[in-house]
């Protein structure tokens, strides 16, 4: 299962990714610009038919630091899955791989771009303990958004997320994030996870 709000999981079939051991404590942190060339490993692994550049992340960690997450083993601070997020005008998820240059002021929705972890540390919750840190920056909004690709709808729908009807100017912007990409929308207030 991945869990990538922007992308979905879709294994790379040509890349083989450092294998960590079970018991490595992996942890969620505020990213930094320092993490950016990690992010883009992790990000071609997992999103191969979908880059975006280390200039494009770099910007969103400037712009909204505290919505930008990285999953870290603590001894060795090695990047095991990332979280982009930031506030944007409801329905207006900016495009793929291109710059914001600033956080709207009248921003009136939180959009999670991408939550991407490795496979070999997935299954012990770091998705779940990622998307609440993601709910609590989030609930200064009405609802909060995100696209959803390979198929994972049913993941974020365990979350609240729920399609909405788009209109033509968004559906062509979700062209670029593939064939399957979902526009997903959840209100913020009184949602539980559904995960066990």
């Amino acid at each position: 299962m991945l869990l990538s709000a922007r992308h979905g999981t879709k294994e790379a079939t040509n890349s083989k990714p450092k294998k960590t051991s079970t018991k490595a404590k992996l942890a969620w942190r505020q990213m930094s610009v320092n993490d950016i060339e990690s992010l883009v490993r992790v990000a071609h692994l997992i999103h191969p038919g979908l880059p975006e550049s280390d200039e494009v992340f770099a910007e969103r960690v400037k712009l909204f630091p505290e919505g930008c997450l990285a999953l870290v083993e603590g001894e060795r601070d090695e990047l095991y899955g990332y979280a982009i997020s930031h506030p944007i005008r409801r329905r207006q998820p900016p495009a793929l791989d291109s710059f914001l240059r600033a956080i709207a002021s009248d921003a009136d929705q939180y959009y999670i771009h991408d939550l991407a972890i490795l496979p070999e540390a997935r299954g012990r919750g770091l998705a779940q303990e990622c998307i609440n840190k993601l709910f609590g920056i989030a609930q200064r909004h009405p609802t909060t958004c995100l696209v959803s690709v390979y198929d994972t709808a049913p993941f974020w729908g365990r979350f609240g997320f729920v399609p909405e009807e788009i209109d033509e100017g968004l559906k062509a912007k979700l062209l670029d994030y593939g064939d399957d990409a979902t526009y997903l929308e959840r209100k913020n207030e009184g949602v539980q996870s559904k995960l066990n």
